[in-house]
């Protein structure tokens, strides 16, 4: 059983900035969204003590899973990183908006947008290196497992897709927002049970 979620809204998450490996603080919408996401962790988990904290070693989600850790009353030193569930590598585009990508690398954010699976950012990833990290550490994942997983959109969506078996297609099509948390159990994705990126 894994409760998958994305870390807090983040500084550049609001200014549209590309973050991949680099990173920014949590905006305080980001650490509301995080306390909230342990809270409806806490109703939908009868013991809360029983699950392992798993985050992405980025400062974003290691800072939510301090934040979410509180507010279901678990340890908060308890965590494992897993550099498997880091977000897709922007590479030369970390930092930038999409704006300023088009203008300075057109003809690449072109190609690459036409099919994200296999193109590969200068210095960073496609999609499929991602999907490769991801799914090795799926498969050592055992179903009897209790996780709580802390990732990003493009690393959670491609984790999501990979254990519902979907098609390259379907995992493209996957939102992957602040706030929402997925279940994974026996095969199956349930809908969002979090509370959204509200405010």
């Amino acid at each position: 059983m894994i409760y998958l979620t994305r870390h807090g809204e983040t500084i550049w998450n609001r200014e549209g900035r590309i973050q991949g490996h680099l990173d920014s603080p949590l905006t305080p919408r980001g650490i509301e969204q995080a306390k909230r996401t342990g809270q409806r962790l806490r109703d939908l988990i009868e013991d809360p003590v029983a699950y392992r904290i798993v985050t992405s070693p980025l400062g974003r989600c290691r800072r939510t899973a301090f934040i979410t850790a509180q507010a279901l009353g678990c340890n908060t030193d308890g965590f494992e990183e897993e550099p498997r569930l880091k977000e897709h590598g922007y590479g030369v585009w970390e930092g930038l908006t999409q704006a300023e990508i088009v203008a300075r690398d057109g003809q690449r954010w072109r190609e690459r947008a036409a099919d994200r699976w296999n193109v590969r950012v200068p210095g960073g990833e496609s999609y499929g290196l991602v999907a490769a990290r991801v799914r090795t550490w799926l498969e050592e994942t055992l179903e009897s497992d209790r996780l709580i997983v802390i990732s990003h959109a493009t690393a959670g969506r491609i984790l999501r897709g990979l254990y519902a078996g979907l098609s390259q297609a379907a995992i493209l099509s996957l939102e992957g927002e602040h706030g929402h948390i997925y279940r994974l159990s026996d095969g199956g994705v349930s809908a969002n049970l979090g509370l959204g990126g509200e405010d």
